[in-house]
C-alpha cells in the first residue's frame, strides 16, 4: 500500500547508511508522534564516509528513487555525508521536503567557545562542511577525520552502550578540547565512551534535525507513541528493527512494504 494510507495518515522516511540514523528516527518519533515512519539503511554498502563521493552520490540517489515511490511527507538524510555531499541536488530533484543532518558546530562554539569535531574522511573532505565551519566554527573548531570508526561501531552495536575499545580508533586532538562534535550519527552510539575518553561533553545535530522536522510538518510536541507505525526497508532490515527495538523499546509496525 502507499505509504500516506497507513496509520497516522502521514509518513516520513528516514535514510541512513547504517544503525547511525536510527537514533534520529527515534528523536523524530518522539518529536512528530502524528507521523509513520519508514526507514531505509544501505547497511551492506556502508561506511560512506569512506567511499568516493561519486559512490556515495550514487547509492544516495538509487535509494531516494525507492524512497519517492512512496510519495512522503517528508524524507529525512540520517547521514551526516550523504547530508554533505547529495542534500542540494536531492532538495531539487524531488518535490517533498528533503531534511538533513548537520554536524552541531554553531551549537557548540555557541555554548563552549570552540569544539572537536569528529567527522568522517567524507564529510571532512566536502565543501559544504567546509562553509558550515568557516560560517559557524569562528575559527575555533578543530576537525579530525575518523576513518574506522563508523564501522567499528555499526559491527560492534552488540556492545552498546559501552564500545570498551574505541580508545584504539579515536583520533587525538592538539590539545584537551572543550566539548567534542559527533559529525556521524553512528558516533551517537557511542557518546559516553566518546566523552570519557576527551573527557569533556559532546554535542549532535539529532534534536535539531527533529525539531526541523516537527515545523515542516507542523506537529507540536507530544511523546505518547501509541498509534504510531515505523518499518524498516533496504539494507539489512532485521538487524535495524532489532537494535532499534533492543535501544528504544517496543512500538508498532503496521506498515505493510
Amino acid at each position: 500500500m502507499g505509504v500516506n494510507q497507513c496509520g497516522t495518515g502521514c509518513t516520513v522516511c528516514v535514510f541512513d547508511s547504517g544503525i547511525g540514523g536510527l537514533n534520529l528516527l527515534h528523536a523524530c518519533a518522539v518529536r512528530c508522534p502524528g507521523a509513520d515512519f519508514l526507514y531505509f539503511a544501505d547497511n551492506f554498502n556502508m561506511p560512506y564516509g569512506e567511499l568516493p563521493a561519486e559512490k556515495v552520490r550514487r547509492f544516495v540517489f538509487d535509494a531516494f528513487k525507492k524512497i519517492a515511490s512512496f510519495s512522503p511527507a517528508a524524507a529525512v538524510v540520517a547521514c551526516n555525508t550523504a547530508t554533505a555531499l547529495c542534500i542540494a541536488d536531492l532538495r531539487a530533484q524531488y518535490p517533498f521536503p528533503v531534511i538533513g543532518i548537520q554536524p552541531a558546530v554553531k551549537q557548540a562554539v555557541e555554548c563552549r567557545g570552540s569544539c572537536l569535531v569528529l567527522a568522517t574522511p567524507a564529510t571532512s573532505a566536502s565543501p559544504s562542511f567546509a562553509r558550515l565551519c568557516a560560517d559557524y566554527g569562528e575559527g575555533r573548531a578543530e576537525v579530525l577525520p575518523c576513518p574506522g570508526l563508523a564501522e567499528y561501531i555499526e559491527r560492534g552495536i552488540g556492545a552498546f552502550p559501552s564500545f570498551d575499545g574505541i580508545s584504539r580508533i579515536l583520533p587525538r586532538p592538539d590539545s584537551s578540547p572543550s566539548c567534542v562534535v559527533l559529525g556521524c550519527t553512528h558516533y551517537v552510539f557511542a557518546r559516553d565512551a566518546i566523552a570519557r575518553h576527551y573527557g569533556c561533553d559532546t554535542f549532535d545535530g539529532i534534536l535539531g534535525t527533529a525539531d526541523h522536522l516537527a515545523v515542516i510538518l507542523g506537529k507540536k510536541p507530544n511523546n505518547s507513541l501509541t498509534n504510531q507505525n515505523i518499518g524498516f526497508v533496504g539494507g539489512d532490515y532485521v538487524k535495524n528493527e532489532r537494535i532499534y527495538r533492543k535501544i528504544f523499546g517496543n512500538y508498532r509496525n503496521n506498515i505493510d512494504v
